[in-house]
């Protein structure tokens, strides 16, 4: 049938037309997120004490309180931008960025079968995980409303990134005493808790090392927990492995790591990994998620009509790979080390309760100091420090209410720095208890 031009017409068959529903008109505004406010404070301090030095210990930006990309590599970037132009590059990235992604950086065994073709570029974490997010919820279950799991205690930003995708976040049950790492009782509480409100979980998200917590977990539990949630319905697993690089360890190793999985189990496994942390690299935006080929598709597919990467940030990685990302990271790398190692030895003088894995953070229990001062939660805690003291940290309130007793302290400056912010912290700290 010839249907007008003076008709309107759907784009999409009309048995495939988004259902009408009013859920959005009641939902929670997605508030802004602080953590880009925190450090404002510290103007305060700066203003009552002219020329006076400040810490920002809150910061998760190496390109910030350290060296960030060495100049060599946004030098060779730079070429290498000249040389490919700047016409459209395609949704994914590149080729030769999704080959560099496989062969210099991860190195995979190609007896894996994971090459180029599971590999999607894009513009730093928050919109890797917001394509995720959304593979999770139509890949999976096929449902809005469902659940992505994360932490007790998790960052900020796993809280309303899939929120505002039509997902709804579940906090794992956790013990603080354990850093709130999840548990594979937990998985079955949580899957069985989100029946009885007619949901399921289209992903669990496992971040090694945390943030904010800087909880590591082992290999063999990050299998555990996976293979857990798998075989207990949930859609996805997605492995956070931002920080794995900032460690004095060895980081995590694709080609060690997935043959714990059985070739279907692979196909619900997403890995996201990028420069942001271990590189310096905040500003630049990229990252890359590994996922099945068939996920890669539908989330490239989506990415044509709305984000997809500039080729300069492609380029960033592909220079840092090239050079040996051992090497291209060690100014990131180093100093957070030995950051972390000094921070070790003064939490333990401390007596204060205390998470410290590896990554950028130190998660630390300052309860008995918020409530000398009256304090419902550590909420004004920030800006008290940051105005009254010169260091700025970023209240655990900011994260969940499970959080509220604590702060977390970024070690990620040099060790004279760390220390130098961690002696205004306690002067802090022991200001609230007069």
């Amino acid at each position: 049938m010839t249907i007008p031009n003076s008709t309107p017409v759907y784009a999409v068959p009309e048995d495939k037309l988004v259902p009408v529903s009013d859920h959005l008109s009641g939902l929670m505004d997605i508030p802004p997120s602080r953590m880009f406010l925190i450090n404002k404070s510290l103007k305060v301090y700066q203003q009552n004490n002219p020329g006076a030095v400040v810490f920002d210990a809150s910061q998760g930006d190496g390109g910030a309180s350290l060296p960030g990309v060495p100049t060599i590599i946004l030098e060779r970037a730079a070429q290498m931008q000249i040389e490919h132009g700047t016409a459209y590059d395609m949704p994914y990235g590149t080729d030769a960025y999704r080959k560099a992604v496989v062969e210099q950086y991860w190195k995979l065994d190609s007896s894996l079968r994971v090459g180029p073709a599971n590999v999607l570029g894009a513009c730093g974490g928050r919109d890797a995980l917001v394509k995720a997010y959304g593979a999770m919820l139509s890949l999976g279950h096929g449902r809005q409303g469902d659940l992505i799991m994360v932490s007790r205690v998790p960052w900020i930003s796993y809280n309303w990134g899939p929120y505002g995708v039509g997902a709804n976040t579940l906090w794992a049950p956790g013990d603080p005493a354990q850093g709130w790492a999840y548990s594979e009782d937990a998985i079955h509480e949580s899957v069985a808790f989100a029946a009885r409100s007619g949901r399921k979980i289209a992903g669990l998200v496992i971040t090694n090392p945390d943030n904010p917590t800087g909880l590591t977990v082992s290999v063999e539990k990050q299998v555990s927990l996976a293979r857990t949630a798998l075989e207990a319905g949930v859609a996805f697993v997605f492995f956070d492995w931002m920080y794995h690089y900032v460690t004095d360890e060895t980081p995590m190793d694709l080609n060690t790591f997935l043959p714990h999985f059985s070739s279907e189990e692979r196909k619900r496994l997403f890995f996201l990994d990028g420069i942001t942390k271990s590189l310096g690299g905040s500003n630049i935006r990229n990252c890359h998620l590994i996922a099945d080929e068939d996920v890669v598709k539908f989330m490239a597919a989506r990415a044509s009509h709305t984000v997809y990467p500039t080729f300069y940030s492609l380029a960033v990685a592909m220079a840092a790979y090239e050079m040996g990302y051992f090497e291209a990271s060690r100014s990131i790398i180093e100093p957070t080390n030995a950051s972390r190692a000094l921070l070790q030895g003064l939490l333990a003088q401390s007596g204060l309760q205390h998470i410290l894995g590896k990554g950028y953070y130190a998660f630390i229990n300052v309860g008995e100091n918020i409530r000398a001062k009256g304090w419902p939660d550590g909420e004004p805690l920030g800006q008290y420090l940051a105005e009254n003291f010169g260091v700025a940290v970023v209240p655990g309130a900011f994260f969940s209410p499970f959080g509220g007793d604590w702060i977390r302290f970024s070690y990620a400056t040099p060790p004279e720095r760390t220390r130098a912010a961690w002696e205004r912290l306690v002067d802090g700290l022991e200001s609230l208890k007069g």
